[in-house]
């Protein structure tokens, strides 16, 4: 029988966050991607800018070495538009480290080299490596943009990057967790996948001593992060489906019951939106239809929504 966990933790935590929070773990994976040796976790710095504000931007590992400023990203889901995201980031970092500076001089201020990865484990097919161009977002083609920002993406599933993989042991046992978390998933209720890919990982060595000391904070985390992929599938689906039947209400309405589901949660719009990367007044417009009239069924706030109705 599934016992209830009770755990106090940040909406936006995920597996891959609680695993290379810790310098250690963190220099681990810099040395396997940039082929170093460093030995030294305490030279490491840190900088977080949590929750900022502009965009719903919250980081998920930035840290300063040898002169470069490294901008680690967990996505479970493909986003194009990650560089103009990285782009506002790396801004405000930028600002944070030259804030006893005066950039208004004649002496040049020196910055770190900025340098942004995002570690892809989604269950879209994506190749092992691909790069992200801020130029691709831009209305108008230039062959050289005068403002540019490239992002690494790598695959990071079970059975890719296999290079990388052998150089970063966390890296690799965090893959072969998610692949096991996923495999049972297919099988039994997530709660119970969960509980069982967890007790396996501790019993082969799988990242054995993280499992063992927060076991109840990951299988909560887990569970949480599963869920949020499979929803985040139903709005991209619903997003197709809507764009191929010119926005018909069918398609809306699904957006709207998960919508409903995180609200009844207690979860605010701004924070709904955060999660689902969804455009904050569109959810807030769906929210305040909810809170409205509850009885409106998930298809009749979607037929407001596409104009077909009313409010009454």
């Amino acid at each position: 029988m599934t016992e209830k966990l009770h755990v106090v933790r940040n909406q936006k935590d995920t597996v891959f966050r609680m695993l290379f929070r810790e310098k250690k773990e963190l220099l681990e994976l810099y040395n396997a991607l940039n082929d170093s040796a460093y030995n030294s976790p305490e030279k490491l710095t840190i900088y977080t800018l949590e929750n900022a504000i502009y965009m719903n931007f919250e980081n998920d590992s930035s840290f300063l070495l040898d002169s470069e400023l490294n901008l680690y990203e967990h996505q479970s889901s493909y986003n194009p538009n990650m560089p103009l995201r990285d782009l506002v980031y790396i801004a405000r970092q930028l600002e944070k480290y030259t804030r006893n500076d005066t950039i208004y001089s004649s002496a040049l201020v020196k910055i770190p080299v900025p340098r942004f990865v995002v570690f892809y484990n989604g269950t879209d097919v994506q190749p092992d490596r691909q790069t992200l161009r801020l130029s691709d977002a831009f209305e108008k083609k230039t062959a050289e943009p005068e403002l540019e920002l490239k992002v690494i993406m790598l695959n990071i599933n079970f059975g890719h990057n296999k290079e990388l993989m052998d150089k970063s042991r966390t890296l690799r046992e965090y893959a072969q967790y998610v692949d096991r978390v996923r495999k049972y998933a297919k099988l039994m209720r997530i709660e119970e996948a969960v509980e069982r890919a967890v007790a396996e990982c501790i019993k082969e060595g799988i990242l054995e001593d993280f499992l063992s000391s927060q076991k109840a904070e990951v299988i909560a985390v887990s569970i949480f992060e599963y869920n949020e992929e499979e929803e985040m599938k139903k709005i991209r689906a619903s997003e197709y489906r809507e764009g191929k039947a010119d926005g018909k209400a069918e398609g809306k309405a699904e957006i709207v019951a998960i919508i409903r589901k995180k609200t009844g949660r207690g979860l605010d719009s701004e924070k709904i939106a955060e999660i689902l990367e969804m455009d904050p007044d569109y959810v807030k417009r769906i929210s305040d239809l909810l809170v409205e009239d509850p009885d409106r069924s998930d298809l009749q706030v979607a037929e407001i929504l596409v104009g077909q109705k009313e409010p009454q």
